[in-house]
C-alpha cells in the first residue's frame, strides 16, 4: 500500500475517478481529517498542510493531537496460545509482553532473530485475563523466539 508520511503521521492515497482528483485521510488517528490533490505530485503537500492544520486546529481547541502508535493494544488469541505464550515466558524467565515483541518483531520483519538493540517498554493486555505490568527489558540478541511451546504441560498457568 503506498502512503504517505509526515511528522510521525501516515497518510493514505487514493484515485477519485468521479471528480478526478488525489485524494486521502489521515491514518491511525480517530479525527477525520481529509486532503486532496488535482496531482500525485501536489498530493503529499496538501497531506503535510493537513497534518499542520491538524495540529494547529488541535492546538487552538486546547486538545492534544492524537498520536498514533501509542505502543498499547489489545490482542485476543486462542486460550491455548495465552497459555503457550506464558508458558515460553516462564522458560525464558522475561515477562509475557517481552515474548510478544520478541514474536511480533519476528514476524514483521521476517527473521527469527531481533536485529534490534533497542529498550522497550509496552503494555499489552489479553481479552478475560489481567492487564500485564509494563515490563523495561531489551530485545538485542534474541534468537528463536518463534519456537513457541504448544503447551504441551497440562497445567494451567495462572494470571
Amino acid at each position: 500500500m503506498n502512503h504517505l508520511v509526515y511528522k510521525g503521521y501516515h497518510g493514505s492515497c487514493e484515485l477519485d475517478m468521479t471528480r478526478q482528483v488525489c485524494r486521502g485521510k489521515i491514518l491511525f488517528i480517530n479525527d477525520l481529517v481529509t486532503y486532496e490533490a488535482d496531482t500525485p505530485v501536489d498530493l503529499q503537500a496538501a497531506f503535510e498542510d493537513a497534518v499542520e492544520d491538524y495540529i494547529q486546529t488541535c492546538k487552538q481547541v486546547g486538545k492534544e493531537p492524537q498520536k498514533p502508535f501509542r505502543g498499547q493494544f489489545n490482542v485476543r488469541i486462542p486460550p491455548q496460545l495465552h497459555r503457550a505464550a506464558c508458558l515460553r515466558a516462564i522458560s525464558g524467565d522475561v515477562a509475557l509482553n517481552e515474548v510478544v515483541v520478541r514474536a511480533l518483531d519476528a514476524y514483521v520483519n521476517g527473521s527469527s532473530e531481533v536485529q534490534h538493540n533497542h529498550s522497550v517498554d509496552l503494555k499489552i493486555s489479553f481479552s478475560g485475563a489481567e492487564p500485564w505490568k509494563t515490563a523495561q527489558t531489551s530485545t538485542a540478541d534474541v534468537t528463536s523466539w518463534l519456537d513457541v511451546s504448544n503447551g504441551a504441560s497440562d497445567d494451567p498457568v495462572r494470571h
